[in-house]
């Protein structure tokens, strides 16, 4: 493995570009194979083993195309799978993976609420009530969870910014507000891409915070530490794989991205 190999990415859908994003900010020289399992999004709704064995199919599809390691950038399959992938590929192969920004959001809270926002996968695993756990409960920070499972498929069809993803998050977050949570952790990927619906509903109700960017600088520091940074100089290329239809995604991953269509190529691949 060499610092010239692509740096992996992997998550259930496009959700994951949020991370994509930052990560290329934080490392624009650094080559990426970004994977979108879009056969089988949302992965939230299913059994935990499946979870586990379509989160490993997609790691070890990364693994075989040459990466040098993979960031998780998925909250559900990070919640499942990160222990049992990281005991299979050892330090060699670095396993990133994602955590709720419950600690920076307890740390900043004035209302003493803060607001989660997560998929029903999220939810059931024990991740987030870890984290809860470890920082909200001794600052005598209320948690509340808000769950919808519309809102991952309307990112995933180009639609986050509809009307229809503005009534839903204003019945799924209503009860927050209601509350006096005055943060809201994005705790799925696909979240921060509802921002601009979240605050056309809610004002500045809400500061959200999401785990994208301390996931890129954390990535950052793991490579430098592996000997795996690949050195500033021309930037880096994405090239973007599904295991659904590429035409299907091509659209959305560019608006996600920015960018034109035709500067995106996306390529179909079995896991």
């Amino acid at each position: 493995m060499t610092a010239e190999a692509p740096l992996g990415v992997f998550d259930s859908g496009v959700g994951g570009l949020s991370v994509l994003r930052e990560l290329r900010r934080e490392m624009p020289h650094e080559h990426v194979l970004y994977l979108a399992d879009t056969k089988h999004v949302p992965i939230g709704a299913r059994s935990d083993e499946e979870i586990r064995d379509l989160t490993a199919r997609a790691v070890a599809a990364l693994h075989a195309r040459g990466a040098k390691g993979v960031v998780v950038a998925c909250n559900t399959a990070s919640a499942f799978s990160l222990t049992q992938l990281r005991e299979r590929y050892g330090l060699a192969f670095p396993i990133i993976g994602l955590v709720p920004a419950v600690k920076p959001a307890v740390a900043a809270t004035r209302s003493g609420v803060v607001g989660v926002l997560a998929t029903p996968g999220t939810l059931r695993g024990t991740l987030l009530r870890d984290v809860i756990r470890q920082f909200a409960e001794p600052a005598g920070v209320r948690v509340l969870t808000a769950v919808s499972a519309e809102l991952v498929p309307l990112v995933e069809a180009g639609q986050a910014d509809s009307d229809r993803a503005r009534a839903v998050l204003r019945e799924t977050l209503t009860p927050l507000a209601a509350a006096g949570a005055d943060r809201l952790v994005l705790g799925c990927t696909h979240y921060p891409f509802l921002a601009g619906s979240i605050r056309a509903e809610f004002g500045e109700t809400f500061t959200l915070l999401d785990s994208g960017a301390a996931v890129a600088r954390h990535t950052r520091n793991v490579l430098q530490q592996a000997g795996l940074l690949r050195k500033p100089g021309e930037p880096g290329t994405v090239r973007y794989l599904v295991t659904g239809e590429p035409e299907t995604s091509r659209p959305v991953i560019a608006t996600l991205m920015g960018t034109d269509r035709q500067n995106v190529t996306v390529q179909q691949v079995t896991t």
